[in-house]
């Protein structure tokens, strides 16, 4: 019956896979675009949100190429002055190298600790934590598997292959539920936002503005963005659109061409 020693382990494998940590979060009222932007796409989406907003008010230039030039240098609150800082005393740097500092600055991460603090966010040790799960949950699959094959290759065919197989059925159906439970609720893996936080997000419209349809900005139309946001309907269709589906969801190919623009160009 040497079989069952690979039973044992492989019995013990989906014991461990069971045990990998849950999600969890507790929620709370509306979210800003901000807010939204961060849960949809980490810190690199809230200042991708920062400079297009910028740009729609005419204090940057985001240009096809692949550079952003400071208009007005006077930012209105602390993300925007991190814009411009992360520009330079230039006031011209190339897209690519702000949005790399952006990520890491010092109003972003006083956001994300804000959304953690409200359970809306995953902690970065968390999310850490959640793909190396999963990794263990899928290796707890194989290693099953691999010990089943292994007990049918040792069990003699008059013994009875069936019965041994039906004894690694319940560890094989242990590791593939915690798998099927692990990508319904945190797929993907490395998702920003909580439970809690992807339910708020799921309550917000989604528009997808159309490639090419006219983009213009807050000053060719008389009018502004309020509080970072878009004040009239274009601009809070196209600012959503950013926050929640990133650059690609852009109307204006200009602008979609400077965020896709590699590093120096």
């Amino acid at each position: 019956m040497l079989w069952l020693l690979f039973l044992l382990v492989a019995c013990a494998a989906a014991v461990a896979a069971a045990r990998e940590p849950e999600g969890a979060g507790a929620g709370r009222g509306a979210l800003s675009l901000y807010e939204a932007a961060f849960l949809s796409g980490g810190p690199q989406r809230v200042g991708d949100l920062a400079l297009v907003v910028m740009d729609r008010q005419r204090r940057l230039l985001l240009a096809h190429t692949g550079w952003v030039t400071v208009v007005d240098p006077d930012g209105r609150d602390e993300l925007e002055r991190s814009v411009i800082s992360a520009i330079g005393p230039h006031g011209q740097s190339p897209v690519p190298a702000v949005r790399s500092a952006l990520a890491s600055a010092a109003p972003v991460r006083a956001l994300a600790d804000r959304l953690v603090t409200a359970g809306l966010a995953v902690p970065a040790a968390a999310r850490t934590n959640v793909a190396a799960a999963v990794r263990h949950v899928r290796a707890a699959v194989g290693l099953v598997l691999l010990m089943g094959a292994a007990a049918l290759l040792i069990v003699p065919p008059e013994s009875g292959r069936g019965q041994a197989a039906a004894w690694f059925t319940l560890p094989l159906l242990l590791t593939l539920s915690c798998l099927a439970i692990a990508r319904v609720e945190v797929h993907p893996y490395t998702r920003w936002a909580s439970p809690a936080g992807q339910k708020l997000l799921g309550r917000i419209e989604t528009p997808r503005p159309r490639p090419g349809r006219p983009a213009r900005r807050a000053d060719e139309r008389g009018g502004g963005v309020a509080g970072g946001c878009g004040r009239d309907a274009a601009d809070a269709e196209i600012l959503t659109a950013l926050a929640l589906h990133g650059a690609s969801a852009l109307p204006d190919p200009a602008l979609r061409a400077a965020f896709k623009a590699h590093w120096g160009h």
